[in-house]
């Protein structure tokens, strides 16, 4: 699978450095989380989505680390370089051993094929 992404190419170079510096802290603490975690949650205030996630991953006892940033009224622009950097556009972002599966609806369906011992 290939997402599309603008080639460099066809960036200019003046304002590739801004690309690349786009909230770039928030991307690199993400990863170092996945790298560091076997499971990571990443989420936001205010949104059910990943409390759900959560709960199901602590009702099976699975630790995970948990990531928040802001809410439906602030942090939105930082959050979109996840969103960017992932090509997930909802939260949560779910990472199981270093693999985007998805948000809450994609763990539930992970859990009810049998496949989540797999991820784990």
């Amino acid at each position: 699978m290939s997402r599309q992404i603008l080639a460099d190419q066809h960036i200019h170079p003046a304002i590739q450095p801004t690309i690349a510096a786009n909230h770039a802290d928030i991307v690199a603490e993400v990863q170092a989380a996945v790298a560091n975690n076997k499971v990571v949650v990443v989420g936001m205030a205010q949104n059910p989505a990943p409390k759900k996630a959560r709960a199901i991953l602590t009702a099976l006892g699975i630790e995970h680390a948990y990531l928040e940033y802001g809410s439906y009224f602030n942090n939105w622009y930082r959050r979109n370089a996840l969103k960017m950097w992932t090509g997930w556009a909802t939260f949560p972002m779910i990472f199981i051993g270093g693999t985007l599966i998805g948000g809450s609806r994609e763990l539930k369906a992970l859990i009810e094929a049998g496949s989540l011992d797999e991820l784990l």
